[in-house]
């Protein structure tokens, strides 16, 4: 059912961590969680395809879109429920859309599309790629970070999310998510 697909209504600040492979969103999204003491929702995709390879050797297919997604979601509200204040979601469903336009020659299914623009969040963090590629069994495209970050990028201008690029190392990045975080939870936030 469509309704697998949609968050629930919250409170809290949800803030999404947002970019390319290995650009430090899951590093990221546990530090927040710490610094707010609060919870974080992993992302779904890389436990259900690291059993999909591990089971079968294959990667990603159009047909597994719509179980990660609804495996994010249920994730995401279920986590929202436990939050302090503050939900760290180390994905969101724009960046599955992303993906499978990339990965599927522009195609998304018609269910994630739509939730991916109906779903919404506070703030995004769009990751930077000036960290080390780190190599597992699902990543893919080390050569083609760039062009992925403006894909991503691209994608919160034209559906006009509210965003801060994170660059520098960890602490730069961390300090950087805080700032804008804080002004959220006081209210004080002006997107331009």
């Amino acid at each position: 059912m469509e309704k697998d697909y949609k968050q629930r209504a919250s409170d809290i600040i949800k803030v999404v961590l947002f970019g390319p492979e290995s650009t430090g969103k899951t590093t990221l999204s546990k530090q927040l969680a710490t610094h707010y003491n609060t919870v974080w929702v992993q992302e779904y995709a890389r436990e259900y395809l690291q059993k999909k390879w591990d089971a079968e050797g294959k990667i990603c297919e159009p047909k597994d879109m719509l179980p990660i997604a609804k495996g994010q979601i249920a994730n995401e509200n279920r986590q929202a429920q436990l939050a302090n204040k503050v939900l760290i979601c180390d994905t969101d469903l724009l960046e599955s859309k992303v993906y499978s336009e990339v990965y599927y020659s522009g195609y998304c299914d018609p269910i994630l599309e739509k939730y991916a623009l109906e779903n919404t969040y506070d703030i995004y963090f769009l990751t930077y790629i000036d960290t080390p590629w780190e190599n597992d069994d699902l990543r893919d495209k080390p050569e083609e970070r760039l062009a992925m970050f403006n894909t991503f990028e691209q994608a919160l201008k034209t559906h006009n999310r509210h965003y801060v690029v994170l660059k520098g190392d960890e602490t730069t990045r961390l300090q950087t998510a805080i700032k804008h975080i804080d002004k959220l939870i006081a209210r004080e936030y002006e997107f331009f």
